[in-house]
């Protein structure tokens, strides 16, 4: 994708989810260090040694289900024949990882809190060796101290996803361009019985895409948020944060999203967009295959960046899915390091979700990601923000990679009103640490 890959913490992504849980298992060995299993993971005869249980805790709780993640530990154990990998997923991760970090119940693996300052890594993970890093996408995203600590498990982009066979009922015949043609589509096809967008309001985490997903992008600066720093009211309904939640506003004010915001209809959306009964969502690449898996034929998916303003031309997200660490508390280091490694370059999890490889070498195939690229956009790469940008964001209790926020923003009466109480908690916050 040339490059192509979802943003910040995106968190957001993987299926069902909300993104991504368990108490730690007990496994067999106490490793010795993280460099070591690396060495130990390349040669073969050392890796055959590894050996003990591991628990890993993940968001996509639908591929805990259908067996999925299974076949990625049986894969693993052809490897490691003396290695066994549990699973807990978590239907709310985004919210229930940053429980289960504090109270020691963080597995042996699990996906970082995309809401955790680069600073507090070192409390809750190990760090991984640098030769897991090389030729990989944004080696230093989740670094502190000259350690890293997490590495991502795909890379992806965003932008509207659409049902090309709900666009021709409409009668749409090109993809919009710009805000004022995505918002006639938008009625287009509220006028034809579809649902024009489905914002899954309810299920809390996809909304993070019209906030900190995004804004960086619309503003067109990777570092945007550091800039936030010495503004005591860095939040504005005409910055990128207040120009993404007034769209997503202008949808549910219209009436071109789904009629019941309040309940997670996360899994039954998917085969909404999939059948046509709704025309679009905003999210990554990721979730192509999930709603070519809820029924779509492939070819009737498409995907076109999102036309956040009239001028014809996008800025475009270039970032890391979840990324993932090992936890400090694990009792089994260098097979969870050995398990890190396999699952985000062998097990095949990136191409069954969609998303470009990690490997920056490595050449992803896909019909919609060659659309998104044919518009051209500018991308954006993402880059690790300032420590201090989370550290007030969590003192100021802005819950950031979690989606409520944004909620609230979506659905307030007054939206000045709203950025203004959220620029006082910012600014009470950043006094009381100092900054």
């Amino acid at each position: 994708m040339s490059l192509i890959l979802l943003s910040s913490a995106l968190a957001a992504c993987g299926n069902n989810n909300n993104n991504n849980g368990g108490s730690a298992s007990p496994s067999a060995s106490q490793s010795a260090s993280p460099s070591a299993s690396a060495s130990a993971s390349s040669d073969g005869a050392a890796a055959s040694d590894l050996k003990g249980t591991i628990k890993v805790l993940t968001h996509r709780t639908d591929l805990v289900n259908d067996g999925t993640m299974d076949k990625y530990a049986a894969k693993f154990k052809e490897k490691y024949p003396n290695a066994k990998v549990e699973f807990e997923g978590l239907t709310n991760y985004a919210t229930d990882i940053k429980l289960r970090l504090t109270t020691g119940e963080a597995g042996d693996v699990n996906l970082i809190d995309s809401g955790l300052a680069t600073s507090e890594l070192s409390k809750y993970y190990e760090p991984l060796p640098d030769s897991m890093f090389d030729d990989v996408y944004f080696p230093d995203y989740m670094a502190n101290g000259g350690k890293r600590y997490g590495i991502t498990t795909g890379v992806n982009t965003q932008g509207i996803v659409y049902n090309k066979k709900a666009f021709a009922a409409a009668g749409i015949d090109k993809v919009p361009t710009t805000l004022d043609e995505l918002y006639a589509d938008a009625q287009k096809l509220k006028d034809a019985g579809i649902t024009p967008l489905y914002l899954n309001y309810g299920a809390q985490w996809p909304v993070t895409n019209w906030g900190e997903n995004s804004y960086a992008y619309v503003a067109g600066n990777a570092k945007w948020t550091d800039t936030l720093l010495s503004s005591d009211a860095p939040f504005t309904v005409d910055g990128p944060w207040g120009k993404l939640i007034s769209i997503a506003r202008t949808f549910v004010e219209k009436g071109w999203v789904e009629k019941d915001l309040s309940t997670n209809n996360w899994e039954m959306s998917k085969g909404e967009v999939a059948t046509g009964k709704a025309g679009m969502y905003f999210l990554g690449n990721w979730v192509i295959p999930q709603v070519i898996g809820a029924g779509a034929a492939s070819e009737d998916i498409g995907f076109f960046p999102l036309p956040y303003d009239n001028s014809g031309k996008y800025n475009a997200p270039l970032g890391g899915d979840y990324y993932i660490g090992v936890s400090k508390d694990s009792k089994n280091k260098e097979l969870a390091t050995a398990w890190v490694d396999f699952f985000v370059k062998e097990s095949g999890y990136q191409a069954d979700s969609g998303m470009m490889p990690i490997v920056k070498s490595q050449t992803p195939e896909s019909s919609q990601l060659a659309e998104f690229n044919s518009f051209s956009p500018t991308y954006i790469e993402s880059e690790a923000t300032d420590p201090k940008y989370n550290e007030i964001m969590n003192k100021a209790e802005i819950a950031i990679g979690t989606g409520s926020v944004d909620q609230e923003l979506i659905t307030a009466k007054d939206l000045q009103k709203a950025f203004d109480s959220l620029n006082k908690k910012w600014a009470d916050a950043k006094k009381a640490l100092g900054y």
